[in-house]
């Protein structure tokens, strides 16, 4: 029996075109979001108490990603009328609005993100992907379907990427709460000589190499 291939985007690469039915609508992307940051996530499925949790979560979240640009999707191989009762019963249950489309997605547009891993079983993983307003792929997650996502971090991630994108610096780990630098960002690596020799003239840090200011 032929292997599936299993297509899994790398950083830096375009997002895959593809034209998908949501519970708002047809959607084409990127194209539809070209200019504006988005975070497409997947779940394995409609009606089950971790994915339930987790769109309570990520609508939670909503302001600050509306804050910071973001658009956010859902995405699952359900079908799109499983996905609208789904919404309304969180709603009805649970009282909280789902403000997002959610994809229904097909095994084709599922294996041209990576989001079926025969090991893991026929539902879709727990996947997150970051892209920016050109479309680009800046940051990928997979997760199994027994751990549940954590949301703080998805917003800390895009807010990090926005940051280095405007700035042209780093951030550290656990930004903006580093136990070394707190809040502040890191100055790229000098790349000469001379460089290294002003870099500690111009910055605080703990050698040339080191430098960090605040944002």
């Amino acid at each position: 029996m032929e292997e599936m291939k299993i297509n899994m985007p790398l950083l830096g690469d375009d997002f895959p075109s593809m034209a998908v039915v949501t519970t708002q609508g047809p959607m084409a992307l990127p194209g539809d979001l070209k200019g504006s940051w988005f975070v497409l996530f997947s779940h394995p499925a409609d009606f089950t108490p971790v994915c339930t949790t987790e769109f309570v979560g990520f609508q939670e979240k909503m302001k600050e990603f509306e804050d910071m640009g973001v658009k956010l999707i859902g995405m699952s191989v359900d079908q799109v009328f499983s996905h609208i009762k789904w919404i309304e019963w969180i709603k009805d249950k649970l009282g909280v609005e789902i403000t997002f489309p959610v994809v229904a997605a097909n095994d084709t547009i599922a294996n041209k993100l990576g989001m079926l891993h025969p090991g893991k079983g026929t539902n879709t993983v727990r996947a997150v992907f970051v892209v920016d307003p050109n479309g680009k792929v800046r940051l990928v997650l997979y997760y199994p379907q027994e751990i549940g996502r954590n949301m703080d971090e998805v917003v800390r991630a895009v807010k990090a990427l926005q940051v280095t994108d405007n700035n042209r610096v780093a951030t550290p780990a656990n930004w903006p709460e580093n136990g070394l630098i707190k809040n502040r960002v890191i100055i790229p690596p000098a790349s000469n000589q001379k460089d290294a020799a002003e870099r500690l003239k111009k910055y605080e840090g703990y050698d040339w190499w080191f430098c960090h200011r605040e944002l």
